[in-house]
């Protein structure tokens, strides 16, 4: 369910670390990852630490960078995220450039880290919201249901839901969540409904 952060575009950076722990990869393919990784962390720090100013940006120019004229200074990396821009269109701001991070890069490693660059500036907000969720799912994951809860009267779960619910007669709010059918939001309202019984 947390699609944002289970993107196939980041399989080597959520899982590279725990398949060398495994001994699953090699020194290159290591040495090749770390490369990866540290080019895309400094290439985002090098775009938060450039501010563009108004002045650095002419009001054509900035219609086609980021879409828009930009009205007051704002950070290279802030303008990513932008409907209309693109990690490319930034960088060919002069002011911003393309750095001495990706340039060296060979073509296809260049295009792996520019593309997560731009990915994670675009859906930080929502990929920070995720983890929020993640954490919120794992602090609820032993929250315990009391027996003789009535999943009928639990406001806004489907007729479907509830009746899962009721045949499965889960222990906690984890086990309730791993019922098939039972999405995150039927969790979310059995925690609401649990809060207004204990308040």
């Amino acid at each position: 369910e947390y699609r944002l952060m289970l993107r196939e575009d980041n399989a080597d950076l959520r899982l590279t670390a725990t398949g060398r722990e495994l001994g699953l990869v090699g020194d290159r393919q290591w040495a090749a990852f770390e490369r990866k990784r540290e080019a895309i962390e400094r290439e985002q720090q090098r775009l938060r630490d450039t501010w563009v100013r108004p002045q650095d940006l002419p009001p054509a120019q900035a219609q086609a960078a980021i879409g828009d004229e930009l009205r007051r200074e704002a950070r290279a990396l802030d303008l990513v995220t932008r409907p209309d821009a693109s990690y490319a269109s930034v960088t060919a701001i002069p002011v911003v450039g393309t750095g001495d991070v990706v340039a060296p890069l060979p073509t296809t490693l260049r295009e792996q880290v520019t593309e997560q660059v731009e990915i994670q500036a675009k859906y930080a907000g929502y990929i920070e919201r995720q983890r929020d969720e993640v954490e919120r799912a794992r602090r609820a994951e032993s929250i315990r249901l009391p027996d003789n809860l009535d999943y009928a009267n639990v406001k806004g779960l489907s007729a479907e839901v509830s009746e899962k619910l009721a045949r499965h007669r889960p222990e906690t709010v984890g086990q309730a969540g791993r019922i098939p059918g039972v999405t995150p939001a039927a969790v979310s309202l059995l925690l609401i409904h649990l809060k207004r019984k204990s308040a």
